[in-house]
């Protein structure tokens, strides 16, 4: 049986997507073997198994967040594009298999719209020059389209001017939105935001639910597979009815759960306060605001400050890629809720962690691999627990 596959012309120089050459359905048996060989001891152990990968049917088009970085060029040009891999070089990119396809071409026309307004593009080795930065989040069931500006100063020249251009090379931006970092980082995105034009936020669906995004929110790239991991985070929590949802963002895993049945109160805990505001939006603006408590905390200082007096029949937790902390863990089991559904986006940190909760009283009871990140290395998994 022949396998269809996926060309892109820039694919050796940028190197993002490491797996393109390699036919979609050996993708998903690489990324469910690297899940059994993590998990599937731990599964067996308990009597659970490691259920098949959920890929995409179509697996292209599926970013809907992209950025590029601004250099200068020969000739008074504005350099945009990917990063060559394990370089600063700029490759340019015209279009991207793996994009929303408003996406590269908002990004491509900031570049154009830079050099005929002369805004300097930054200089990383320097630390002079103006524009370090655009990143656009396009929405899946919205058309909405939110474009970030970055900036190392506080004020850009002529700012009217330069939303005006912006606006007419590109009439599918319905926000923009200047952040500052001013920082000599590798970190895209500084801690500042101003909005030069519409509401400065975007929205989005996900599971009939609608969604606020700032510029600076976490929200998933993926949003189609996006809704088939959270049905299985939702699955895990269901019949709970008081929820402790940890490193929670912007709610979207807590408002879903709330919204999933009428008796369930959820706790959610994130220490980016301006993610907690747009949580209690989220949750107001989708009906649960009455069942939906947001705390700005760190999810660890909370556990060992706060959790200890609180009761909950499941924690579900979707920490970073270096995944949770020894305290926080140990807060779980002194909770002692009747579930834990983990969600994670690194397996190997997500593996280290299980590990504790079942030396702790809980079993494996579901793991369900997702691919968010079709011709990558990358997998998100979904693990249920059950107290023992």
């Amino acid at each position: 049986m022949g396998y269809k596959t996926y060309t892109c012309p820039i694919a050796r120089d940028c190197g993002g997507c490491e797996w393109l050459a390699v036919p979609y359905p050996i993708q998903l048996r690489r990324k469910q073997e690297h899940v059994e060989a993590l998990l599937g001891e731990a599964a067996e152990r308990d009597g659970a198994v490691v259920e098949a990968i959920r890929g995409m049917d179509e697996p292209t088009r599926y970013r809907h967040k992209a950025a590029t970085p601004f250099a200068h060029a020969r000739g008074g040009r504005v350099a945009c594009g990917f990063y060559a891999a394990g370089t600063h070089r700029i490759v340019p990119c015209e279009s991207c298999l793996a994009e929303d396809e408003r996406a590269r071409r908002v990004l491509n026309a900031v570049a154009r719209v830079a050099e005929r307004l002369h805004v300097p593009p930054y200089n990383e080795d320097r630390g002079v020059g103006v524009l370090r930065h655009a990143v656009v989040r396009c929405g899946w069931q919205t058309d909405d389209v939110l474009l970030t500006l970055v900036s190392r100063v506080e004020e850009l020249r002529d700012e009217r001017h330069l939303v005006s251009e912006l606006r007419a090379a590109c009439p599918e931006v319905t926000s923009i939105v200047l952040n500052v970092n001013d920082r000599r980082t590798n970190a895209i995105l500084g801690r500042r935001n101003r909005t030069l034009f519409g509401p400065g936020v975007m929205h989005d669906r996900l599971l009939g639910l609608t969604f606020e995004i700032g510029p600076t929110s976490f929200y998933q790239t993926n949003p189609a597979q996006t809704e088939v991991l959270y049905r299985l985070a939702l699955d895990g929590a269901q019949g709970a009815h008081r929820v402790l949802d940890a490193y929670c963002g912007t709610g979207t895993i807590g408002v879903c759960a709330a919204a999933s049945s009428n008796e369930m109160q959820v706790t959610g805990i994130e220490q980016v306060r301006g993610a907690v505001a747009c949580a209690e939006r989220n949750a107001r603006a989708n009906g649960v605001g009455d069942r939906c408590r947001f705390v700005a905390a760190d999810a660890t200082a909370w556990m060992a400050r706060e959790g200890a007096g609180e009761r909950f029949d499941a924690v579900v937790m979707d920490p970073p890629r270096a995944g949770s902390t020894p305290e926080f863990l140990a807060g779980v089991a002194r909770l002692a809720p009747e579930r834990v559904v983990y969600v994670s986006c690194n397996v190997v940190t997500q593996a280290r962690d299980l590990k504790v909760l079942r030396a702790k009283g809980y079993r494996l009871a579901h793991v369900a691999p997702v691919d968010m990140f079709p011709h990558t290395k990358h997998v998100e998994c979904v693990a249920v627990l059950e107290r023992r």
